[in-house]
């Protein structure tokens, strides 16, 4: 599987440890033994080998040699010897983390160095970026609720450029602005899902940002719903259609588009441009077929798009389920994971979002083969993330 990655030279793979030293360190100086970046370079390649819980990312820095923690940055004993950190020390270091920083340096990371690759996938086209949440599942206690992450993640090439933690007391349209206001959008299209068709966010994403949208509508917006849905379809061809089959089911879904003419009153939406109906048919294995009609408005002009690009930007958001949330939840078990203290369910989210985008970036069409590849030989995780088992040349 690692052969599929190909050559993992400097110009192609940058290092990790420069953007992890940008995180505060939340522990007091008296009584550090292992640097900070260190304990998450640790986490990071240990994320990289299919490890989802605490134990198991202490686990592989047991299995490391002493060549490979001295390349990740462990201190030598007085004794000669080198120790990984326990279990006890990483869930420490995870529960007290800023979740920002750390958020931040896993993004900006990838973003810097996978930018060819990343332009080379969407040349000729405008970027999509799906916002979108999910909840994890087994962090929620008796005294707490579950907590919940909301995500900025690029179609097609899985890449999740930005997250920010929901807090319990309030909800994602909140974190809507603070989640894309560090991100260049410019020209880019944003999809995302009735919840966030709030107008203010609306209109803050073109007018500051610069930037597209297109948004689904639903009856949380009745007055524009309503709009939507009289408008003349039946009057209107088929513009585009697609089908597949697939786990059981088939499904065909087709799409019409209008014009939105301000001088006969618009759309209440803002900055809205097109009108967009995608009408649904599924037929499951053994079931009766099931249709359905989903609106959504776009700022972009006929000339800016076509049908074929609209249907595959809308399609390709409720793809961010398989690309991201599945993998997360089937390869790293992460609705299963028992993590609850302070930052580190956001922190072990994070560091699943860097093994992600690291190796489908570099060409892993499997994820769960490849981590498991790696797993019983740390030293190949190294060079995933620019690292050589040369510890001199960091920093020289």
């Amino acid at each position: 599987m690692l052969l599929k990655l190909g050559p993992l030279d400097a110009g192609r793979v940058a290092d990790l440890r420069p953007y992890l030293d940008a995180v505060p360190d939340p522990r007091s100086r008296r009584g550090r033994w292992y640097p900070l970046t260190a304990i998450l370079l640790v986490c990071a390649f240990a994320v990289l080998s299919g490890a989802k819980s605490i134990e198991e990312l202490a686990e592989w820095g047991g299995r490391a040699s002493s060549t490979v923690l001295s390349a990740i940055g462990i201190r030598r004993h007085p004794l000669k010897w080198r120790r990984s950190p326990s279990p006890a020390t990483i869930g420490r270091v995870l529960g007290a983390l800023d979740g920002d920083a750390l958020d931040r340096a896993v993004g900006t990371y990838p973003a810097d160095q996978h930018r060819t690759a990343t332009e080379a996938a969407t040349t000729g086209r405008r970027r999509v970026i799906a916002v979108d949440g999910k909840a994890l599942k087994g962090s929620a206690r008796l005294t707490s609720t579950r907590r919940h992450l909301l995500s900025a993640v690029t179609h097609g090439l899985v890449v999740t450029l930005a997250q920010a933690e929901v807090g319990a007391k309030t909800n994602e349209t909140t974190r809507f602005r603070p989640l894309l206001a560090p991100l260049d959008l410019a020209d880019a299209v944003v999809t995302f899902d009735a919840l966030h068709s709030v107008k203010a966010n609306i209109s803050w994403l073109v007018q500051e940002k610069k930037a597209h949208y297109i948004a689904v509508i639903k009856t949380n917006q009745p007055t524009a719903h309503r709009q939507l849905a009289a408008l003349p379809w039946r009057d209107i061809a088929v513009q585009h259609t697609a089908s597949g089959s697939g786990h059981g089911r088939r499904e065909s879904r087709s799409i019409k588009t209008c014009g939105i003419a301000d001088e006969l009153g618009g759309i209440a939406f803002p900055h809205a441009r097109l009108a967009i109906r995608v009408h649904r048919r599924r037929k499951q294995t053994g079931k009766r077929e099931t249709r359905e009609s989903v609106y959504a408005v776009t700022s972009l002009d006929a000339h800016q798009t076509s049908p074929a690009d609209l249907a595959t930007a809308i399609r390709g958001h409720w793809g961010v389920e398989n690309s991201s949330h599945h993998i997360r939840d089937v390869t790293f078990a992460e609705d299963a994971s028992t993590v609850h203290t302070g930052t580190a369910p956001r922190a072990m989210a994070a560091l699943r979002n860097l093994t992600i985008r690291v190796l489908k970036t570099l060409g892993a069409d499997n994820i769960a083969k490849t981590t498991r590849a790696i797993r019983d030989h740390p030293e190949r995780a190294l060079p995933l993330l620019g690292i050589t088992n040369n510890p001199d040349l960091y920093g020289t």
